[in-house]
């Protein structure tokens, strides 16, 4: 017997508060097409069963979310009546539900109506509207019901979006979901009358439109400010979904020229298997985002074409295995003209100065270093910390960001404990931003001096011909104890020797080899330790290492070798401010602590 499937028929609270307060995870969405909170509550990975009153206002978020993209696959697929009566349902619930703005919204939130965000009703919004647009493509004579919602949800967005920018926040990420909003709902309302749309001043061109958005958020290196992928990723998904019907080659040259920017920055940051990292806040593994890829993907590829998103998308559709819906696969012919050129290649090394984010591809390994601005809200006390990966492996991966409603969590995996990155005396980085001091087409080296009063530390990554080399300096008025940061993803072997570096080996569907070594003399000691794993589940420890050592002036140095990579290395030594790789091949090469 099939499962009965209902709208539920209450408003939705913030999703973020549906997370296990003992162990940090997500917990399981159960059937959210049910539209019945899961009996008994909802479950937790690890046996809890939760049941409060945050928990069920998230899960009614989820499910109103779920039933929005289900009508656009059910439009999509020819399912009229089922989506036509589900609309007019849904038209009936916000008339009655929505009538002002929620009144249990934290004081922090922009109050929506239907959920305690108004952007939580801007994404509901958006997937409303499209499943709207698509029924109008074969006719409209049963749409007339759906319209006052339409009327409504463009309404909301406009009222919100005004309080918004009020505040000086164009730049917002919610303006952008506003604006995507405000252009679904206006379109959709006009496809349902029978009517040209007429809203591009308004939702795209206008002061405080999409265009305008996008000129103030998104950096000349083609980040969103906030410099977390997930956000990065967040707004250009809103941008496209908001431009549709619209000619690539009618968009304005300097906001194709964003949309470009942003869509390369995907493709660079991106592991040749289509990995990308979580920086700063955002999900590390999660469902929904894997859809959310998918659908970036597929619109992306039909304004700004880029080789290195295809297996992103890849990726995330072996991530969701039978959970695909396959909405993405639904949404050919989106824009009104073909795409722009098609976006270069990344290769070497690829810089991003605004957002402080260099990336190094050197003979099976994918390294990112972190020396940019905080982020505002979203950002994370990670200043120089290096990420390591495989073209599949999150070897020391940026660990991601659990639901915002635990707090300790939250404020774990926002730390620089979390991160692999440097410490001083035990103590967090401070907010702070670093600077880059140099870079070629094989190596980039940046410092921060603000993260610790007195403290400057530069970390210098450089492509070898067959290796990855690390060299993190630290320099104090006076001496502390500075940490070097391990922080893996996955197994990890550590080895130490009788004489030489620290030998440490990395799993998973490649191998990595580590050599770690240091300032003669320095008494550095390695110290592993059980630690939190990726933020998607917080009680997978893994094995953290910290090389610690009291000194005024101290340099790390790392050797990293993938083990498809050749010829192997077979020494490495510090002696000063040189680092001397030794191969199997009898060669050798020196490089600069450029501290």
């Amino acid at each position: 017997m099939a499962a009965l499937r209902r709208i539920p028929r209450e408003r939705g609270g913030w999703w973020h508060a549906y997370v296990c307060p003992a162990h940090g995870v997500e917990l399981d969405h159960g059937d959210l097409l049910a539209g019945v909170f899961p009996e008994g509550g909802a479950r937790c990975a690890h046996g809890c069963r939760v049941d409060t009153p945050a928990v069920r206002g998230a899960w009614v978020v989820l499910s109103h979310q779920a039933w929005a993209r289900h009508l656009r696959l059910l439009a999509h697929r020819g399912e009229r009546a089922e989506t036509v009566a589900r609309l007019v349902e849904y038209a009936g619930l916000y008339a009655s539900l929505a009538t002002d703005r929620h009144g249990e919204a934290q004081g922090w939130m922009l109050r929506g109506r239907l959920f305690h965000q108004a952007l939580t009703d801007a994404i509901w919004g958006v997937n409303i509207g499209h499943a709207v647009i698509t029924l109008a493509e074969d006719g409209t004579g049963d749409l007339a019901a759906v319209v006052p919602l339409l009327d409504d949800l463009e309404r909301a967005a406009l009222e919100a979006r005004g309080v918004l920018t009020g505040r000086g926040q164009l730049a917002s990420n919610y303006t952008a979901w506003l604006n995507a909003a405000g252009a679904s709902a206006g379109r959709a309302a006009s496809a349902a009358r029978g009517l040209e749309w007429t809203g591009a001043k308004q939702w795209l061109e206008g002061e405080h439109g999409l265009y305008a958005h996008l000129r103030v958020a998104v950096a000349e290196d083609g980040w969103e400010w906030e410099g977390s992928t997930y956000y990065h990723g967040f707004v250009l998904r809103a941008a496209l979904l908001a431009l549709r019907s619209t000619d690539p080659a009618d968009v304005p040259s300097d906001v194709a020229g964003v949309l470009a920017g942003m869509t390369d920055v995907l493709a660079a940051v991106a592991t040749p298997g289509g990995v990308l990292p979580a920086l700063h806040d955002g999900p590390y593994l999660r469902r929904p985002l894997a859809m959310e890829w998918l659908e970036l993907v597929a619109l992306a590829q039909q304004l700004v074409p880029a080789d290195g998103l295809d297996a992103v998308a890849s990726r995330a559709r072996d991530e969701l295995g039978a959970h695909d819906d396959g909405l993405d696969r639904e949404l050919d012919g989106w824009f009104a003209g073909p795409p722009l050129p098609r976006r270069p290649a990344p290769d070497g090394i690829t810089l991003f100065p605004a957002a402080g984010y260099g990336v190094v591809r050197a003979a099976g390994i994918h390294a990112l270093l972190d020396f940019g601005p905080h982020g505002g809200s979203h950002g994370h006390r990670d200043k120089l910390s290096l990420y390591l990966y495989g073209d599949t492996t999150p070897w020391q991966p940026d660990p991601g960001q659990v639901p915002y409603a635990h707090t300790e969590f939250r404020d774990l995996y926002a730390s620089t404990e979390a991160h692999p990155a440097f410490r001083v005396d035990g103590a967090e980085q401070a907010e702070c931003a670093g600077a880059l001091l140099a870079s070629d087409a094989r190596s980039l080296t940046a410092e921060v001096t603000t993260a610790y009063e007195g403290v400057r530390a530069v970390r210098r990554v450089v492509a070898g011909d067959c290796y990855l080399v690390d060299l993190l300096g630290v320099t104090g008025r006076e001496a502390h104890h500075v940490t070097a940061q391990l922080r893996p993803g996955t197994a990890l072997d550590v080895q130490q020797q009788a004489d030489g570096p620290v030998r440490t080996i990395w799993y998973g569907d490649e191998t990595l080899h580590g050599w770690h070594t240091h300032t003669p003399g320095a008494g550095v000691r390695p110290f592993s330790r059980p630690g939190a794993g990726p933020a998607d589940d917080p009680q997978r420890n893994g094995t953290w290492v910290d090389f610690t050592a009291r000194a005024e002036r101290i340099t790390f140095a790392s050797v990293y070798q993938a083990a498809s990579a050749g010829p192997a290395v077979t020494g490495v030594r510090l002696d000063g401010e040189e680092l001397t790789v030794e191969l199997s091949d009898g060669s050798a090469a020196r490089f600069g602590t450029g501290s």
